[in-house]
């Protein structure tokens, strides 16, 4: 209603930056119906994150299930978690030396450009969801995502830019972009990025592989409702059907059994999280981290 009573004015890109949080909060409803969180009936989960992710975030729930399906797998081992896969980021030191010229440049500072680089997750991931439902790769329900994904993707712009004006338009469409991917990154990140990494042709035990991988951001039930749950990593790895609003009830469990167990329980707050990551990616920009110095042992392995 704002986007249409306000009328031209700049007060339209505070708007704009609202539209970015509630569509990331969106996203994390689709994330929670993925899992099976929300609906007990498994195709009612499936429809209800196909029509919010498609139609609401414009994410292809398809390349979702894909891509999300084998991290929860293989969370943090090198050639099987596509979150860590070689891209503008570079993960696995051992692809270091293969980046030149610009790429390289970016490579070796990539720890203190990893949050302005943010500012262009939104677009990729709109992109990711155009070349999944438009591509040659396997979808179901190919036409419905396809349909959804171009209301969301042509339809909500052009009729920002009808309202507002073309100027206007634009300028609100991109903080709408910016907020959008600098929040979903902002969220995704603290859970794995820095924590231990599993070489190739490791095999570890169900527990370790998810408890030593991931980590807990500290804050209670704000920095849930902000990180739409997110913030219980280790809960949610460990029981990814478990509603996002239960996880913080499983947390004392889990942090006894692993006491118990002598497995490193790993928690930290929202900004120490993200000093981690950032020193994470500068060393191994740097060419100075070794992904293989992890404590996945053989007292770990399966």
């Amino acid at each position: 209603m704002m986007l249409f009573t306000l009328g031209h004015t700049w007060w339209q890109l505070a708007v704009a930056a609202l539209f970015g949080v509630l569509i990331t909060q969106a996203a994390f409803l689709c994330h929670d119906g993925a899992h099976r969180q929300v609906f007990k009936a498994g195709v009612r989960n499936e429809w209800f994150s196909r029509i919010i992710g498609n139609l609401v975030a414009g994410l292809s729930y398809g390349w979702w299930m894909r891509k999300h399906s084998k991290h929860h797998a293989h969370p943090n081992t090198i050639g099987k978690d596509e979150d860590i896969g070689t891209g503008a980021l570079v993960f696995d030191v051992a692809d270091v030396p293969g980046r030149t010229g610009i790429a390289g440049w970016i490579t070796a500072r990539q720890g203190w450009l990893f949050f302005p680089m943010l500012t262009l997750e939104g677009l990729n991931l709109h992109a990711s969801a155009v070349k999944t439902v438009f591509g040659s790769a396997p979808v179901k329900h190919r036409v419905v995502e396809g349909v959804m994904v171009g209301i969301r993707l042509v339809g909500f712009p052009a009729l920002v830019v009808w309202a507002l004006g073309p100027a206007l338009g634009l300028a609100f469409m991109a903080i709408e972009l910016v907020v959008f991917g600098v929040y979903m990154g902002s969220c995704f990140a603290p859970g794995h990025k820095g924590m231990p990494m599993i070489p190739r042709d490791t095999s570890v035990d169900f527990l370790r592989r998810q408890v030593l991988t991931s980590r807990n951001v500290r804050g209670g039930r704000p920095m849930m409702w902000a990180m739409g749950g997110l913030n219980y990593q280790v809960e949610h790895h460990l029981f990814p059907s478990m509603p996002s609003v239960n996880l913080r009830r499983a947390r004392p469990l889990v942090r006894e059994y692993c006491a118990e167990n002598d497995i490193v329980y790993t928690e930290a707050t929202l900004f120490e999280s993200y000093g981690i990551v950032i020193r994470f990616l500068n060393r191994v920009g740097m060419g100075h981290a070794d992904p293989f110095a992890c404590p996945f042992t053989a007292q770990y392995r399966s």
